[in-house]
């Protein structure tokens, strides 16, 4: 399950993605856009931050920026950087101890093959793809 941290740090990307042009834009303006508390974007931001997504700002006229192109960033590097890993189970997760039932857990393959889904599937997908997506409302008419 993609966390709280996963779905607002995807938040802030797209919401930068759509609104920063070629400028800075204030954390203030996509927490008030956003609806989620400036504290808590001050948490996800350091990690977009140290992994290249996001350059900053400080002081006057400053803000946060992508520091590529929408096309650029997939989701599931996005959602890997907040949650860490989308592994399903706990034997999956990078730098997991060796399960001692792995040689004969009748579910390990079927983990396997999910995970593999999901990060592919979430990979596939690109800021940009989900910049281009109707919304509900606009599906409406």
């Amino acid at each position: 399950m993609i966390s709280t941290r996963g779905r607002y740090a995807l938040r802030v990307m797209l919401d930068l993605a759509e609104n920063g042009g070629a400028g800075y834009v204030p954390m203030k303006e996509v927490a008030a856009r956003q609806g989620i508390s400036l504290k808590y974007l001050e948490q996800i931001l350091p990690a977009l931050v140290r992994a290249g997504c996001v350059e900053g700002v400080h002081g006057r006229g400053g803000g946060y920026r992508l520091a590529r192109a929408p096309e650029l960033f997939s989701v599931g590097e996005i959602l890997r950087l907040a949650e860490g890993d989308l592994a399903p189970v706990a034997c999956l997760q990078m730098g997991a101890a060796p399960c001692p039932r792995a040689e004969t857990c009748r579910t390990l393959p079927m983990w396997r093959e999910y995970y593999d889904l999901t990060n592919k599937y979430f990979d596939g997908v690109t800021l940009a793809d989900l910049l281009g997506a109707e919304t509900p409302d606009e599906a409406k008419g």
